[in-house]
């Protein structure tokens, strides 16, 4: 993970998986980062082939770059917070979003990545996320 400044505050965590939940849960996140004048941190853990923690690929590692920075370029920079890091992690995400939590204020998740499951009303990151970290957790739902 990235340093971030160091302003007396924990951050909000967002993660990122480039879904259109996702991107609403990165908005929400800025916004209550301005809000508390808290850093924020979006997330983006990488997996290999159909989600199987594979060793590093310099393929899949540029493909999990750029869905990174093309959701954060997506956040409209009237929304962006004061203070904002990104982490590119080769890990599973909720296993990331976890570990990340113990220094958070709170971890912001979308209700479904793109693994979802239509008609579920969490995806297995969020409920995870939700189930195990060390912090407030934030699910933000989609309308369908």
């Amino acid at each position: 993970m990235t340093t971030l400044p160091n302003n007396g505050k924990a951050p909000i965590v967002v993660g990122t998986d480039g879904s259109a939940s996702a991107d609403l849960a990165l908005r929400w996140a800025a916004r209550e980062a301005r809000v508390h004048e808290a850093p924020l941190e979006v997330i983006h853990a990488w997996e290999g082939l159909l989600g199987q923690l594979v060793p590093p690929d310099a393929e899949f590692e540029r493909h999990a770059r750029q869905t990174l920075v093309a959701a954060v370029a997506r956040l409209p920079a009237e929304e962006r917070p004061p203070s904002m890091d990104t982490t590119l992690i080769h890990a599973h995400a909720a296993a990331a979003l976890i570990k990340a939590s113990e220094g958070a204020d709170m971890v912001v998740v979308g209700s479904h990545g793109h693994g979802g499951f239509v008609g579920t009303l969490l995806g297995s990151v969020s409920q995870r996320v939700a189930t195990h970290a060390h912090c407030p957790v934030v699910i933000v739902r989609t309308t369908r």
